[in-house]
This record gives structure tokens, C-alpha cells and sequence, in this order.
């Protein structure tokens, strides 16, 4: 398993930018599927995006397609989600999971580690 500590998390006006990263310990990253989900207060983690080990494959939710990119660097063992023309409703709080396969994974249950979550606000 992979060590993951997420930042960049805050508070931001709609319309506005942030850029999280997720800085992971442990030989095995590039080889490990990486992920976003989030988690608003009253709801279930949701999907957001999801990156194959080598960068080439991306996935993400209708919810935030055209807005969010999530990349990574293998050299310095960290992904980040890109997060542009933020809305009220991208408030929760982010989190990124690692997935020990090569194949995308899309649900919770798919991912064995996880970081201990950042928050994002949004306000209108």
C-alpha cells in the first residue's frame, strides 16, 4: 500500500481555481491507479476522476467533465486535480485513493488506500 497526503484544499468564490495535490510514499506509485473522489455533508463519496498508472488514460464524472483535470508525476510521486469555473456544489471535501491494479477503477470499493481528505468550499 501507498501513504497518500493530500493538499491545496480552501476556500474559493465560484467561478474561482484551485489546484490540489496528493503526495504519495511508497515504490509502488507509478504503478498504482490513482483517483479523486469527494464527500459533501450528507452524501455518499462520489467519483470524480481517475488517472491510469502511466498518465495516458484519463476518466472523469459529467459532474465536473471540462472543469477538472487530474494529472500525475511519476518522478515526484503526486497527482493532482486541476479544478477551474468552480461551483457551489463542488463544496466537499477531496480525497485521493490509490488503486494497486492497471485497470481504472470508478467506485469506493475499488481503492485500498486513501488520504485523509482536504476540504473545498466554494462560495456563491
Amino acid at each position: 500500500q501507498v501513504q497518500l497526503v493530500e493538499s491545496g484544499g480552501g476556500l474559493v468564490q465560484a467561478g474561482g481555481s484551485l489546484r490540489l495535490s496528493c503526495a504519495a510514499s511508497g515504490r509502488t506509485f507509478s504503478s498504482n491507479v490513482m483517483g479523486w473522489f469527494r464527500q459533501a455533508p450528507g452524501k455518499e463519496r462520489e467519483f470524480v476522476a481517475v488517472i491510469s498508472w502511466r498518465g495516458e488514460i484519463t476518466s472523469y464524472a459529467d459532474s465536473v467533465k471540462d472543469r477538472f483535470t487530474i494529472s500525475r508525476d511519476n518522478v515526484k510521486n503526486t497527482v493532482y486535480l486541476q479544478m477551474n469555473s468552480l461551483k457551489p456544489e463542488d463544496t466537499a471535501v477531496y480525497y485521493c485513493a490509490a488503486r494497486q491494479s492497471y485497470g481504472l477503477g470508478y467506485a469506493s470499493a475499488d481503492f485500498g488506500s486513501w488520504g485523509q481528505g482536504t476540504q473545498v468550499t466554494v462560495s456563491s
